[in-house]
């Protein structure tokens, strides 16, 4: 009798536990499965809580890498999507990525938020009518510097080949927007498929190149703020969040104007999770989420309503330096694809890093 009231436990122990308990990492202890989102976007590039609350709210697990620019983006998606379901490419990335069909089409309607949108960062030339990608944030590449060591403030790209800074200076070690900066000091477009015209920005670098301490993957501000620097070429949001622990950094955008940029949300080909990845841009776009991305990483917000409803920090949403006023926006360029040209970018970037015997 006892051995038959053991094994009807037993039974019943074995038939209750698959519902009630479980050692997969894809449950919650309840009927509800925790989804995944693996996200691949550039670093310190979002709020944490940002992360946290989207999980909170839509029972889901984010899975988040990090790259360092959006080549390396691009080089990792070549070969095929490894699992990520949202990525962040820059503009001109953007463009290159639909025409080697890598990206998914969105279904707008999924994203509804979208309506919050600042209108001039919508219907973009590398993405007409937003079919792959909608905007993230947006910002300039311009030079941060310390007051102390350069004794006034700077507003051109000629402070980067003033001799009282050598062995001082950093350019972005990224063939497009180095020359970028320096084409638009000597006058030139900053897309120029002009092989004279980038034979003499390659030749100004490599006659300066005692003034250059270090072509930088993006790190300028670390050692702008480390002193091992006087001046950078970066990028306008990772200065300004070096400047809340460092009184003495600045940032400028050069008077001969820059790169502006609009880094984007896109779905890679073959997402697991397509749907999921709508949502999180949806979520994204809320002026309030946008708002605490944008505050948290002192970047510009495409988010229109963010601006409107002054979710902003107010001394960002002032700061000319983050929102240029008009007359300002309009001395910038966002990068373009170059088409055959970015072959004569790559062997003129070779022969600049030759000669610094990097």
């Amino acid at each position: 009798m006892n051995r038959l009231l053991t094994f009807f436990l037993l039974f019943l122990i074995s038939a209750i536990l698959p519902f009630g308990c479980s050692n997969n990492p894809n449950t919650t202890g309840s009927s509800n499965p925790v989804q995944e989102l693996n996200i691949y976007n550039y670093s310190t590039y979002i709020a944490p809580e940002i992360i946290t609350q989207f999980e909170k709210e839509n029972n889901v697990k984010i899975k988040y890498d990090t790259y360092d620019n959006s080549d390396a983006l691009y080089a990792k998606l070549k070969q095929g999507n490894p699992g990520y379901d949202l990525i962040f490419p820059a503009d001109y990335m953007v463009k290159i990525m639909v025409s080697e069909e890598m990206l998914e089409p969105l279904n707008l309607e999924k994203i509804p938020n979208r309506k919050n949108i600042e209108p001039k960062f919508i219907n973009q030339s590398f993405d007409r009518g937003n079919k792959y990608s909608l905007p993230y944030q947006w910002g300039t590449m311009g030079i941060g510097y310390n007051i102390k060591a350069t004794k006034g403030e700077i507003n051109s790209w000629a402070a980067m080949f003033d001799p009282k800074f050598t062995g001082k200076v950093a350019w972005q070690d990224d063939a497009r927007y180095t020359f970028a900066g320096v084409l638009m000091y000597l006058g030139y477009d900053p897309n120029t498929q002009n092989p004279d015209e980038l034979k003499k920005a390659r030749d100004l670098l490599i006659k300066n190149k005692a003034l250059i301490a270090a072509f930088v993957p993006d790190t300028g501000q670390n050692l702008l703020a480390q002193g091992e620097i006087n001046l950078t070429m970066e990028w306008s949001g990772d200065i300004f969040q070096a400047m809340k622990e460092n009184p003495d950094l600045r940032f400028a955008i050069p008077k001969e104007g820059t790169i502006v940029f609009t880094d984007n949300m896109a779905i890679p080909k073959n997402a697991p999770h397509k749907e999921l990845a709508e949502k999180f841009i949806n979520f994204i776009l809320q002026p309030e989420i946008g708002a605490k991305v944008s505050n948290f990483i002192s970047y510009g917000t495409p988010n229109k309503a963010a601006i409107e409803q002054k979710l902003i920090n107010e001394k960002d949403r002032k700061n000319s330096q983050i929102y240029p006023p008009a007359e300002l926006f309009a001395k910038l360029k966002y990068l373009e694809d170059v088409g055959k040209a970015a072959t004569l970018y790559d062997r003129s970037w070779t022969e600049v890093k030759a000669a610094f015997g990097k």
